[in-house]
């Protein structure tokens, strides 16, 4: 709560503007006010100091705060946001379920339709979700690294999905087994929540993606697949090949050849077989379409950190 907010003027007044100003925020802790430190102000600006007691502010050193460190069962150190993002004691009731697992390219976590097993929260690599048609075709609707979960229909008390769930990047994570998510869920509030809005912001993922494909280039989509697999990895360099990005894009791979070419033309990616290397990620963001600002907005307001 910084000084200029209407709350703070009415229980302080401005007599005591220059002892909050600018150090002071709204947190859970308290400020301690020692009256004998402030003992040459008028009564009445300490009786306002006085009300401040218990009303969740916070005196701070401007030194960020440090986390602690959040471990699986076997003591590694855990890198999901989600994961990171619930309360300490939420977190403890999930410690024990959740299984370290490695996760290779091309591994499915689960198939479109079929029974749920697990539910997956990826430390490193990527995952991308896939509509399957019946001729065999296949265009990926969202994809997910540490950032969220693999296994959203769990988290509303669904057994199965619309989509299939691969790794198209290797990677690790953890994964719970979906009976034990479920229970778990159920004395979980926080963690509720914060999974509930991650499901919304993957549900509008999921249909921004579907108008990108339709309404814009195939360079503006293809730079903006290469910036959201970047932002979830954290790698310039990708080991993707065309005909893997035709079918993640919907489009053919001649099509992917071409817009590669394009963007290696202006020197925002080097693409060599089977690898594309980010050179340029501001010139990149200038090349792709809105709809990769519009996602990492959404991405923004899951709760996750």
């Amino acid at each position: 709560m910084l000084w200029g907010d209407p709350e703070l003027q009415w229980r302080a007044g401005p007599a005591i503007a220059h002892l909050l100003h600018p150090c002071v925020r709204c947190r859970t802790d308290k400020l301690r006010i020692r009256p004998l430190a402030y003992a040459h102000l008028p009564k009445s600006c300490l009786k306002a100091c006085a009300s401040l007691q218990g009303s969740g502010v916070e005196r701070t050193t401007g030194r960020k705060e440090r986390k602690a460190i959040r471990t699986d069962s076997s003591g590694r150190r855990v890198q999901n946001s989600i994961l990171r993002s619930i309360p300490e004691g939420e977190y403890n009731l999930l410690r024990e379920y959740l299984e370290p697992t490695d996760l290779p390219a091309q591994h499915i976590l689960h198939e479109a339709g079929a029974r749920i097993d697990f539910a997956y929260f990826l430390n490193d690599g990527m995952a991308s979700l896939v509509v399957l048609t019946s001729d065999g075709r296949s265009v990926e609707v969202a994809i997910v690294g540490k950032e969220g979960i693999v296994g959203t229909p769990l988290v509303v008390g669904l057994s199965r999905g619309p989509h299939r769930a691969v790794m198209q990047i290797v990677g690790s994570g953890l994964r719970i087994k979906s009976a034990d998510l479920m229970e778990v869920l159920d004395s979980a509030p926080e963690m509720r929540l914060i999974w509930n809005r991650y499901v919304l912001v993957q549900g509008l993922q999921v249909a921004q993606i579907a108008a990108c494909n339709r309404l814009h280039d195939i360079e503006q989509r293809l730079a903006r697949w290469l910036l959201m697999c970047q932002d979830r990895i954290g790698s310039e360099t990708l080991l993707v090949t065309h005909e893997f990005l035709a079918q993640m894009l919907g489009t053919g791979r001649p099509s992917v050849s071409l817009a590669a070419g394009i963007l290696q033309g202006y020197a925002l990616i080097e693409n060599i077989r089977g690898t594309i290397t980010i050179l340029n990620r501001p010139g990149l963001e200038n090349a792709a379409c809105e709809c990769y600002f519009a996602m990492k907005h959404f991405n923004g307001g899951s709760g996750a950190q």
